[in-house]
Order: structure tokens, then C-alpha cells, then sequence
């Protein structure tokens, strides 16, 4: 039986959200859902593209629903896409580990979303050997996997 952090990834729908012009886009964790075979939209309010797909400035804009998100982004922009994500309707969130700031956890809470934190997302979606590995490891050891 998956874990609540692993189970997230059981989706097929990802909308990926990050503000490149502050800091890198998560190439990563984006990329790492496409070769998992998942359907995945990248959303970046300053445009452009990622890995030479096309990015939406927000949930709004996806050309089909999606039924999870990934928030990977500067800490002071959480809370307001935490606010986003409800108001599409989403309640499936993972928050990037050192940007579940206390404002994003709060405005969660306040809109019954019980998100996922705490974490890295590319530990639980490059199964293979890679530098998150021993993150892997260590996690699991640890029962916070």
C-alpha cells in the first residue's frame, strides 16, 4: 500500500509551477513526471517554455484540467498559489520542502487541502539510482517516506 507521499504520484494529470525569472524552473521534477509517462503542464507566470514545451501562467490557462500540482517556487509566492489551487478546485498539492512556509501550510488548512510537504518531490519520481537516492533512503529509514 503506497504511503500518503507516495500516492500523489498516482495521478495522471500534473500542472508543475514555477516563476523562472526568480528562480530555475523544476526542470527536474517536470522532466522526471514526462518519462514517468505522465501528462504534465508547466506553469510559469513569466512565460516561455520548459524543455521546449510551452508554459501557462495559471491553472486557468491548462488546456485540460489537472488533477494535482506541484508548487516548486519562491517562498513568499506559495501561500497565494496555495490560494490558487483551492479556487481551481484542486486538492491534490504537493509543496516543495522549503517552501511549505507557515502562511502556505495556513491557507491549506483554511481550504480543507491537506497537502504534501516536508519533502522532496524528485526523490519519489526518479525510482532509479540518482543523487536523491540516499534522501530516499534516508527518508524511509526514518518512516517519513
Amino acid at each position: 500500500m503506497p504511503t500518503y507521499h507516495e500516492s500523489f504520484w498516482q495521478h495522471e494529470r500534473f500542472a508543475v509551477v514555477g516563476h523562472a525569472a526568480r528562480v530555475p524552473f523544476p526542470k527536474v521534477t517536470y522532466g522526471a513526471l514526462k518519462t514517468l509517462g505522465k501528462k504534465v503542464f508547466a506553469i510559469d507566470p513569466g512565460g516561455g517554455t520548459v524543455e521546449g514545451d510551452r508554459t501557462y501562467p495559471d491553472l486557468g490557462a491548462l488546456p485540460e484540467p489537472a488533477e494535482a500540482v506541484v508548487l516548486e517556487l519562491p517562498n513568499d509566492e506559495t501561500a497565494a498559489w496555495v490560494k490558487k489551487v483551492a479556487d481551481a478546485g484542486i486538492r491534490e498539492l504537493w509543496i516543495h520542502m522549503g517552501t511549505d512556509t507557515p502562511e502556505a501550510l495556513a491557507a491549506a488548512a483554511e481550504r480543507g487541502i491537506k497537502p504534501r510537504t516536508g519533502t522532496c518531490a524528485v526523490m519519489y519520481i526518479t525510482p532509479r539510482w540518482s543523487m536523491h537516492s540516499p534522501h530516499r533512503w534516508i527518508m524511509k529509514l526514518l518512516k517519513k517516506y
